[in-house]
């Protein structure tokens, strides 16, 4: 009698694209976004079933670019798993779980660092999966939130420039805003200011200062958020000062979110070792599902908030991080609206916002547009491995 081969990754495609702004994104001491040249990646598996991802490469955080990308796909993680194993049929439990999946793991992250890169290909792994499954990628995952109350990534700029994108956004369903701030705080706090005098109360506001903030003067800048209303900080001290960031903490000045300091698990453990934060932002971005599924685990663990961030993803990457944000203990805003910063997009459909909440059955079924995505891939890479 003939034997069934298993279910296996047959091969992954990358696709360069590129997306136009309604103005660049700044933050940080120096980082600033004009544009989103992004990558697509399709896993497709041997019975024909695909699944899509996006590779948002960010130089000045991770080290990757869209060059890097494609290259690390091609030349060092593609070769490591495809042909293997992906799914036991007799599996119960969560996906991530699963020992063909927990092994493709082991061998891309033989390859350090890449962050973006892996995390596109297991996710877009789990979504072939789902199709595999004749399951959605909600129920493959074992979402439950129908709604997820979302937050915008606003960044630096004239004050004028930042107060007219923030009405634009609101005007489109947001109820949340990230200011970022560290640059000029007498002109952040003007801005905030500004903004709380414009949008009123039913906006929410918290800050974003990537690492530009010193022990020195943080517990006062934090007091003086928090006398302003805002809810929480991002990174306010450098990351390799851990020892003053930890310090920040205990002495409660505005709750403090981990982003930069949390890429991994492995940062995680640290992190909740030495009690640095109170809400984990999750990025599926660089760490995928599975990888996701264990830092959600075991920060809700240890008694932290949770949210979902956004590498100022395209709408591919808000689909695959709003399955995510739907998962039981995900209990804060997640950046699932930088959709709402481009001009153009490669699905097939509109995001859209709905009173300040995405509603996932409508993100769902949201599908990559192969002609839109030819378009923005013009003079561009494609490459199938």
């Amino acid at each position: 009698m003939p034997t069934t081969r298993p279910l296996s990754l047959d091969h992954i495609e990358t696709t360069v694209f590129r997306l136009p702004m309604h103005g660049a994104l700044q933050w940080g001491k120096s980082s600033r976004l004009a544009e989103a040249r992004h990558v697509a990646v399709r896993v497709c598996l041997s019975d024909g079933s695909q699944g899509w991802a996006e590779a948002p490469p960010r130089p000045t955080i991770y080290g990757e670019t869209v060059h890097s990308i494609t290259a690390v796909i091609a030349h060092e993680l593609a070769p490591r798993v495809c042909g293997l194993p992906v799914w036991d049929e007799a599996h119960e439990g969560p996906p991530w779980t699963a020992r063909p999946l927990q092994a493709i793991q082991a061998r891309l992250h033989e390859i350090k660092n890449n962050h973006t890169a892996k995390a596109a290909i297991d996710m877009a792994l789990h979504a072939a999966l789902a199709q595999h499954r004749g399951l959605s990628l909600a129920d493959h995952l074992g979402a439950v939130a129908a709604r997820l109350r979302v937050s915008y990534i606003l960044g630096m700029g004239d004050e004028e420039s930042v107060l007219a994108e923030a009405r634009r956004v609101v005007d489109q369903g947001v109820r949340v805003l990230k200011v970022k701030v560290g640059r000029d705080w007498q002109a952040d706090l003007a801005r905030i200011a500004k903004l709380q005098a414009e949008l009123g109360p039913s906006v929410d506001l918290y800050a974003d200062a990537n690492e530009c903030l010193d022990a020195a003067t943080a517990p006062a800048l934090l007091d003086r958020l928090a006398e302003l209303g805002l809810h929480y900080c991002e990174e306010p001290l450098p990351v390799e000062e851990i020892t003053a960031r930890a310090q920040l903490r205990r002495e409660g000045h505005l709750p403090l979110i981990a982003d930069d300091s949390a890429f991994t698990l492995r940062d995680l453990k640290r992190e909740l070792a030495l009690d640095t934060f109170d809400i984990l932002n999750i990025k599926t971005a660089r760490t995928g599902y599975t990888e996701s599924a264990a830092m959600l685990a075991q920060a809700r663990q240890a008694g932290k908030g949770i949210m979902v961030g956004s590498q100022a993803s395209a709408g591919l990457g808000t689909v695959c991080a709003a399955h995510f944000a739907a998962l039981p203990g995900i209990d804060h805003p997640s950046e699932l609206s930088f959709f709402l910063k481009l001009q153009a997009d490669i699905l097939d459909r509109p995001l859209r916002l709905e009173n300040g909440d995405l509603l996932l059955a409508e993100a769902a079924a949201a599908q990559v547009d192969p002609d839109r995505l030819r378009q923005a891939a013009q003079g561009e890479l494609a490459v199938a491995l």
